[in-house]
């Protein structure tokens, strides 16, 4: 609409400009069709408040004026965006629901990565396995809630299970991917937020809500397990 765009990020896109992609990042095609988003939050990457690894699908949101980009700003610091992520992950988990407790920071071996440290950031992530396969290697489909908003959130916790996100090439190299998955198995399936609306002076809280579909790797899983 008017203040707010929500896309359905594919696999392999980095978000925005940075050392290495100058260009063919989302941002950039964003900016071809919404020029005015230049000039709203950070000029280094206009519009975003937050952020999809290149290699996961699904929503996120951007915003297309300056009072929507302050309202999802102060949204998500207080931790009252909803998003959904299905993860694929290896193994059976013990516990069919579960909230991993562990705070992050950066890995102090590898700046690349983020680790479990005990004086890291906050970090709470909640989890519901949905499905669980045998086919054609062990590991479950679980849905994941985000409590924070930490950078590999979902990716490190799972990691800290000792039930890491299948293609995880970061966390966890050396395993072979089932059949049909050569990127991360990782999808944002859904996001809820609200969003003021109306002439300024009036306005109203509007609640937006958006669901991605089910992407064509963990449906084919779902098939052949079925």
């Amino acid at each position: 609409d008017e203040d707010v765009i929500v896309i359905n990020k594919h696999a392999g896109i980095v978000v925005h400009p940075g050392a290495g992609n100058p260009t063919g990042t989302l941002v950039n095609a964003v900016l071809a069709k919404y020029p005015e988003i230049a000039k709203i939050g950070d000029p280094f990457r206009p519009g975003v408040e937050h952020r999809l690894d290149a290699g996961t699908t699904g929503l996120m949101m951007m915003a297309r004026t300056q009072r929507a980009y302050e309202s999802l700003v102060e949204a998500l610091s207080r931790r009252v965006v909803t998003r959904r992520y299905l993860a694929l992950v290896w193994g059976h988990m013990s516990a069919v629901t579960g909230v991993i407790d562990a705070p992050l920071g950066r890995d102090q071996r590898d700046p690349t990565k983020m680790a479990v440290l005990a004086g890291g950031k906050v970090a709470r992530t909640t989890y519901e396995v949905r499905q669980a396969f045998n086919v054609p290697v062990d590991c479950s489909l679980i849905e994941c809630g985000l409590e924070t908003g930490r950078t590999h959130q979902i990716r490190v916790h799972m990691k800290f299970l000792n039930h890491p996100v299948v293609c995880d090439s970061l966390y966890n190299t050396g395993k072979p991917a089932p059949a049909g998955f050569t990127r991360l198995a990782l999808h944002a399936k859904s996001i809820e937020f609200n969003l003021p609306t109306g002439k300024a002076g009036n306005l109203k809280s509007e609640v937006i809500k958006v669901e991605s579909p089910l992407p064509k790797e963990f449906k084919d899983l779902e098939k052949i397990n079925n």
